[in-house]
């Protein structure tokens, strides 16, 4: 197969070109075999379509709901994406800018002195005890939780 290029002109190893103007997938862009054959009969590809659209949309949308509690709201978010992506290249195109810049962001931090690395880790500890804290103050301390835990929780200010 060839090398393509994408539509910021840099050539893909895997030959795939996701630049061109449809918003889905076509058959000689997949790379697995049965969902080639599903893209072949409009019927199929249609259902197949809408099923990958209805539950990537409502995995992204369930994790877009969850950034700002705490958890893995941005891992689903992607995971979301990646569902969709499979099948529409709009979200392929997301998902390649959403890596880049995770990439870059990394790359930016690890290049930083170690003092600056731990001020990011500290910065990020501390949004994630506001988070909870915030979480805690709106919906009280979880009945889940053992008593050794919330105890200490419920003497937190603000937290009921």
């Amino acid at each position: 197969m060839s090398e393509k290029r994408s539509s910021a002109g840099s050539k893909r190893p895997d030959g795939v070109d996701y630049s061109d103007e449809n918003i889905t997938l076509d058959a000689h862009e997949d790379r697995w075999a049965w969902r080639a054959r599903l893209r072949r009969n409009r019927a199929t590809h249609l259902a197949w379509r809408s099923v990958v659209g209805i539950v990537g949309g409502l995995v992204t949308v369930a994790g877009l709901v969850m950034v700002p509690a705490p958890g893995p709201g941005w891992l689903i978010v992607f995971f979301g994406l990646m569902i969709l992506a499979s099948e529409f290249e709009f979200a392929q195109r997301i998902l390649m800018f959403a890596r880049r810049q995770v990439g870059r962001w990394n790359d930016w931090v690890m290049a930083q002195p170690v003092w600056v690395r731990g001020l990011v880790a500290f910065a990020t500890l501390l949004l994630v005890l506001a988070i909870f804290w915030g979480l805690f103050a709106l919906t009280g301390v979880p009945g889940f939780l053992p008593g050794w835990m919330a105890d200490p929780l419920r003497q937190v200010p603000g937290v009921a």
